[in-house]
């Protein structure tokens, strides 16, 4: 008889009907049967339920109480403020943009940077989530000066916020497991995440007016526990890397499609769509890139900008 399996633990923060948590599931479960039952995940959507919602589960996965976090920079960039980066706004033209920056020169210096703060980032595993749009309420967004004296739920990086406060929008940093229930009772007016996040959270419920900006990129970084990702025998680790860089492609091209359908689909909701007119924000945005160079600092600055091309 065989060693007993290691058995892990995958957080996330989308619903179990969610895209992502079906490939998550059938990542694990292909590793699984590759190493013959030797390597187990247990999947747990929405992070399981914790009431801290992404942020205790970034606590949780550094203290090795989880083994495995899908999560996007802006809130990686509480531990490792470099991986911010991944959403500085309008630095990618589009996904195949994104994700030749990522999986490439770029991508391998924030995976560095994360390692040193006790993460391990699995190499070309950057899951898909998506463009940012807004939507709002009550009106359309048309053009930077339709953002003025909006509020606007964001996630809690402080890039969101320097963000919108630079668009003179008023944001208030909201978990993405209270957001329903911020828009339903007005705590906020407005919201921003790609449209999946829109329609599997049924936001569409509470919200009414969609604006195309693309003003950000996220995706999910597939992160581990480093002390825990070096337990796991190094035949195993190649299996999951290996099995997690293929299903990464295929949840890249599911989502970015799914992202273009839905338009359709949450119009037949209700929502109504217009496309904004995001270079009004990029010509009040100078400052804001000045400022966030400095925070950054120039090598990483430099780096991005060598393949995504020059911002401010």
């Amino acid at each position: 008889m065989g060693p007993a399996p290691l058995r892990y633990t995958q957080y996330h923060n989308q619903p179990a009907s969610s895209p992502l948590h079906r490939w998550l599931t059938e990542m694990w479960a292909a590793v699984s049967a590759e190493t013959g039952g030797r390597f187990e995940v247990e999947t747990c959507a929405q992070n399981n339920g914790i009431p801290g919602g992404d942020p205790a589960a970034l606590q949780l996965l550094l203290g090795g109480e989880i083994h495995f976090f899908t999560l996007m920079g802006g809130l990686i960039g509480a531990v490792v403020p470099v991986a911010e980066m991944q959403g500085l706004p309008f630095a990618f033209r589009s996904h195949a943009h994104v994700f030749a920056v990522m999986d490439g020169e770029f991508g391998d210096y924030l995976r560095q940077e994360m390692a040193a703060r006790g993460l391990y980032p699995l190499p070309r595993a950057t899951f898909e989530n998506g463009f940012r749009q807004i939507s709002t309420r009550t009106r359309p967004i048309r053009d930077a000066d339709d953002l003025v004296g909006l509020t606007i739920r964001t996630p809690a990086g402080k890039l969101f916020t320097d963000f919108f406060e630079s668009l003179g929008a008023k944001p208030k940093a909201i978990n993405l497991n209270q957001l329903y229930a911020a828009l339903e009772a007005g705590v906020v007016e407005a919201q921003e995440n790609p449209l999946v996040v829109t329609e599997f959270n049924r936001l569409w419920e509470v919200q009414q007016y969609v604006s195309v900006t693309n003003h950000m990129w996220s995706g999910f970084n597939l992160l581990a526990n480093l002390a825990a990702w070096k337990a796991i025998p190094e035949d195993v680790r190649a299996v999951i890397e290996r099995t997690a860089g293929q299903y990464a492609i295929g949840q890249r091209r599911d989502t970015d499609a799914l992202n273009a359908a839905l338009a359709e689909r949450l119009a037949g909701r209700g929502m109504v769509f217009n496309q904004a007119d995001a270079a009004s924000f990029r010509r009040r945005l100078g400052p804001f890139y000045a400022r966030w160079k400095t925070i950054f600092g120039a090598r990483a600055w430099s780096l991005l900008e060598a393949h995504a091309g020059p911002l401010g």
